[in-house]
């Protein structure tokens, strides 16, 4: 074995030097750490808009099956009576809405005094997906939608 004076020893080999370079045994640690974040973000923001599409949609349904059963009223009275009752009875069935939450409003549309307009408002205070705010961002709590219909006797 050649010796070397102190000074000019190399402190590694070649050969492990190589090895070093090639060795990808924390590689997959490091990676995992770098992505899992992100990827929980992206999931917990796609979690939370599946939610919210959810009960809007859930929103959408009831005011369009609510001026549909309007029509049956004799005058506008009457129209919004029926809305509002079926808003009362159908919200129950759609799992992310809370009655207690749900706002009626059904009157003659302003454009257009030959149609009539069912608007719902629902407060989503409630739904998880408000945890995630400071993480996600959403969009406004109130989720409010309508449905126009034409009233019969053209």
């Amino acid at each position: 074995m050649k010796s070397f004076p102190l000074s000019e020893e190399p402190a590694f080999s070649a050969t492990e030097v190589q090895r070093a370079i090639r060795a990808e045994t924390g590689s997959v640690a490091v990676e995992f750490a770098m992505i899992f974040p992100v990827a929980l973000v992206f999931f917990c923001g796609l979690l939370a808009y599946g939610i919210y599409f959810g009960a809007a949609h859930s929103v959408q349904q009831l005011a369009a099956d609510a001026a549909r059963a309007s029509v049956a009223g004799l005058d506008d009275t009457e129209r919004a009576s029926i809305a509002m009752a079926h808003v009362s009875s159908s919200s129950a069935a759609y799992p992310l809405l809370r009655s207690d939450r749900i706002a009626v409003t059904a009157r003659p549309l302003a454009a257009d005094s030959s149609q009539f307009e069912v608007r719902v408002a629902f407060n989503s205070v409630d739904l998880p997906i408000w945890s995630l705010s400071g993480l996600v961002p959403l969009p406004s709590r109130l989720i409010e939608r309508a449905a126009v219909i034409k009233r019969g006797g053209y």
